[in-house]
């Protein structure tokens, strides 16, 4: 036991980085509240997990899930329109939040793109700073899971990955090392008033990271360079936009140039970060039958 008695409150607890907070704060011995907008039985937590409702779009809705917590795990992932509110009511009843931002400060070229996210994520981070909260600001780079959702369904049918700027270099951090930093920053008070940028080990490009996914699986998997209007062109009424563009224009300003590389989560954990490799064999099912989530 760590002899952190009040709950963490997870909002996010059903998502690829929460769920595995919910776990390893348990693990850890601490009382976990997660916040969903499913009713307990349709969560899909553990028993011994305090599950209540709320939405961050109805600040009010917070309020039962709030009272009596010790620290949240704050993930936005719905329009700014209410965060004022939201992070007013943390305040109220919270003595820490943790939040699951993005390196927008980093001066990198990969970072330094316009982004609506990260806009969104300074002004949430400016909000809590103005509260006097205790805060810890988690910023991962690029997501080893986002492999998945790009390239994992024309894997899965023996086709072609057809992706732009394959020279570009990103350090996939795991979705599970992230989770690992933000539990242990929820109860551990050497952590308050922390910075953390988060990455993978290695600078990959993008045509490397295929091959590692075919090395894993076995079989070679090809990859066709496109150029920015044939990605437009094909993402267009799949993907909004603005997510294309941004994208485009991260990968379009790192050509060239190593991926950022920090050693922030060997520095937290004690463990080094798992490589891109190594999170490719715990997931080549995901490549090899059924769609992905």
């Amino acid at each position: 036991m760590n002899g952190y008695d009040k709950p963490v409150l997870v909002t996010g607890a059903t998502g690829r980085v929460g769920r595995v907070v919910v776990d390893l704060l348990l693990e850890a011995g601490v009382p976990v509240r997660a916040l969903t907008r499913r009713i307990a039985t349709e969560a899909g937590l553990p028993a011994d997990v305090e599950v209540v409702t709320g939405d961050l779009t109805v600040p009010g809705s917070l309020d039962a899930g709030l009272r009596g917590a010790g620290s949240v795990f704050l993930v936005w992932t719905v329009t700014p329109t209410t965060a004022q509110p939201v992070v007013e009511r943390l305040a109220t009843h919270a003595r820490r939040v943790v939040f699951l931002s993005s390196p927008h400060q980093t001066p990198h070229p990969f970072f330094r793109q316009p982004n609506p996210m990260a806009v969104l994520h300074a002004d949430i981070e400016r909000l809590i700073a103005a509260t006097g909260l205790e805060s810890t600001i988690i910023r991962p780079g690029m997501f080893a899971s986002n492999v998945l959702f790009w390239w994992a369904s024309a894997i899965r049918t023996g086709g072609t990955v057809r992706w732009p700027y394959g020279a570009a270099e990103t350090a996939p951090v795991d979705d599970r090392d992230v989770a690992a930093v933000a539990a242990r920053t929820l109860y551990r008070d050497e952590h308050a008033g922390g910075d953390y940028v988060l990455t993978g080990p290695e600078s990959l490009s993008q045509a490397e990271q295929v091959r590692i996914i075919g090395d894993v699986l076995g079989r070679p998997i090809s990859f066709a360079e496109l150029s920015p209007d044939e990605f437009r062109r094909e993402t267009e009424g799949s993907w909004p936009r603005p997510v294309v563009e941004m994208l485009l224009a991260a990968w379009g300003a790192t050509v060239g140039r190593p991926a950022y590389v920090t050693s922030t989560v060997l520095d937290i954990l004690g463990t080094a970060p798992r490589p891109f490799r190594q999170w490719v064999a715990d997931h080549a099912a995901a490549f090899i039958e059924g769609p992905t989530r």
